[in-house]
């Protein structure tokens, strides 16, 4: 999608401070960082949200939390804990219309976050 700023970041037109990349998922700092350990996970492929989800993208989907696992692990947060958000659609906060999930982590975590 070329007005897509996750697109462009996948691609390198937009600068990221990515941490993985792989031909299915990338991860990246989030420059809106609401925790010490704040990361974007994405498809490299454009779906809208999880609406779009379907039972074929199961290995994509398995992919991304396999990711986020080893992120976890290596940023330091898989012992204390940490939180996976997915926002889906404009009410429920989704600001980027490319599925992300963040994951926060660093400091105790408060809901609602605030």
């Amino acid at each position: 999608m070329a007005d897509c700023i996750f697109c462009g970041i996948i691609e390198g037109s937009i600068p990221a401070e990515k941490v993985y990349e792989d031909e299915l998922v990338t991860a990246f700092k989030d420059i809106h960082a609401q925790a010490p350990v704040h990361l974007l996970v994405i498809p490299n492929q454009h779906i809208p949200s999880i609406q779009q989800v379907g039972e074929e993208d199961s290995e994509l989907l398995g992919r991304i939390f396999s990711v986020m696992n080893r992120l976890a692990v290596d940023e330091g947060l898989a012992e204390r804990g940490y939180r996976i958000v997915n926002n889906c659609g404009d009410e429920g906060g989704q600001t980027v219309h490319h599925i992300h999930f963040h994951l926060l982590g660093g400091r105790s975590l408060t809901w609602p976050p605030g």
